[in-house]
């Protein structure tokens, strides 16, 4: 080879390596570059910086997260912002949406924070279902937790969660940020029921309420001889246009003529009963309860009620009471594990607790019915 070849490859050598270096440099200082505004960016002080933030401000401060005993701080990146790199690669990606919105407005008044409030609180709480409340978990682990010198709530509580692997969003809602309007969610829920009391099969012969029901003795009666409760399990009997004769079974304490129950013992009210109902009401068996001396009576009535309030399967009246609890029970305290209390309990609970809630009467009455056929002293299916 030629000296001019040698020098040649020399200097393409030397070439190379100087674009690899150049290269090293512009990476390393994009990268650094990169890093530091993610990082700025993540900063409380510039989260808040825009005025739209000034009311989701005002309720942080206010909260635990902000100011403590324990002289802890959470960031709002602490919250917001996954650990783990492509997550947190994501979130940042994601945020883009959040600079076009404050350029249109979307919540830059407080009546279009109030709008928009309940939306973006789901959109957190399905992350931090999705991801295990990773962004909790970076700070709070069951393990690290001394639950004996925790309240009380919290000791019977989190030995729950941690043996049904429940998640620290599951309870812990509105712990930064004050909890938005949930009636939004409870309607959608009703309607959502009512739907698929819509769409219930024709054939079906097993089928529960979804509301209070009123029910009559004769198909073309005017006037209803009593009430159903939210979740009365009947059987149908025949079926005449949009009515359904049924089959209602339940228990009834001698001497209250009025109602009868689901359960033996258990006040989880089935059926008010009108005079004519009380008469036409069959006793089917007598016992004594060991526990109590009092004597039950297994009865059963055959009505006739709209169809167009009832569904074949209990579970979808479930779905909707549990979502309507965890949506309305969790601001104050964690969600109260079901069998917490007996059935008999349970009713001094949501008196107790409704007052605190904007849920009506009706999404009361299905609420009590959940807890009450979920409580520790009753069977997996009542």
């Amino acid at each position: 080879m030629s000296n001019k070849q040698t020098g040649f490859v020399k200097r393409r050598r030397w070439g190379w390596l100087w674009i690899l270096l150049i290269g090293i440099i512009i990476g390393a200082a994009l990268l650094a570059g990169t890093a530091t505004v993610f990082h700025k960016t993540s900063d409380t002080a510039f989260c808040v910086s825009c005025h739209t933030m000034q009311q989701p401000l005002a309720e942080y401060q206010g909260s635990v997260h902000f100011q403590n005993t324990k002289g802890i701080r959470a960031e709002c990146a602490d919250c917001h912002v996954p650990h783990e790199p492509l997550d947190y690669l994501w979130t940042k990606i994601r945020a883009v949406k959040d600079i076009y919105g404050e350029m249109v407005g979307t919540i830059n008044t407080p009546e279009k924070y109030e709008a928009h409030k309940l939306a973006m609180a789901q959109s957190v709480w399905k992350t931090l279902k999705e991801n295990d409340s990773a962004t909790c978990r970076s700070c709070h682990s069951f393990d690290a937790m001394d639950i004996t010198g925790q309240s009380a709530e919290a000791r019977i509580q989190h030995p729950v969660a941690i043996k049904k692997g429940e998640t620290c969003i599951d309870c812990h809602k509105g712990v930064a940020h004050i909890l938005p309007d949930m009636s939004e969610v409870t309607q959608a829920g009703a309607a959502e029921l009512a739907t698929a009391a819509a769409q219930t099969p024709a054939t079906a012969t097993t089928l529960y309420t979804i509301a209070t029901e009123p029910f009559f003795m004769n198909a073309g009666d005017s006037h209803n001889a009593g009430n159903l409760m939210p979740s009365t399990e009947v059987e149908v009997v025949k079926q005449q246009g949009d009515q359904v004769l049924v089959d209602v079974k339940g228990w009834q304490q001698d001497g209250v003529a009025e109602v009868f129950y689901a359960a033996q013992g258990k006040r989880i009210l089935s059926v008010l009963l009108g005079e004519d109902a009380q008469k036409a009401l069959k006793t089917l068996n007598t016992q004594t309860d060991p526990e109590t001396n009092l004597v039950w009576h297994q009865v059963a009535l055959q009505v006739w009620l709209p169809k167009k309030q009832l569904v074949d399967d209990q579970q979808k009246i479930w779905r909707y009471a549990a979502d309507m609890m965890s949506a309305n029970c969790t601001g104050c305290h964690g969600l109260t594990a079901l069998d917490r209390f007996n059935a008999n309990q349970w009713i001094g609970v949501i008196k107790g607790m409704a007052p605190r809630t904007s849920l009506t009467q009706e999404q009361l009455r299905v609420m009590t019915q959940y807890v009450q056929k979920h409580a520790s002293d009753m069977p997996a299916k009542l």
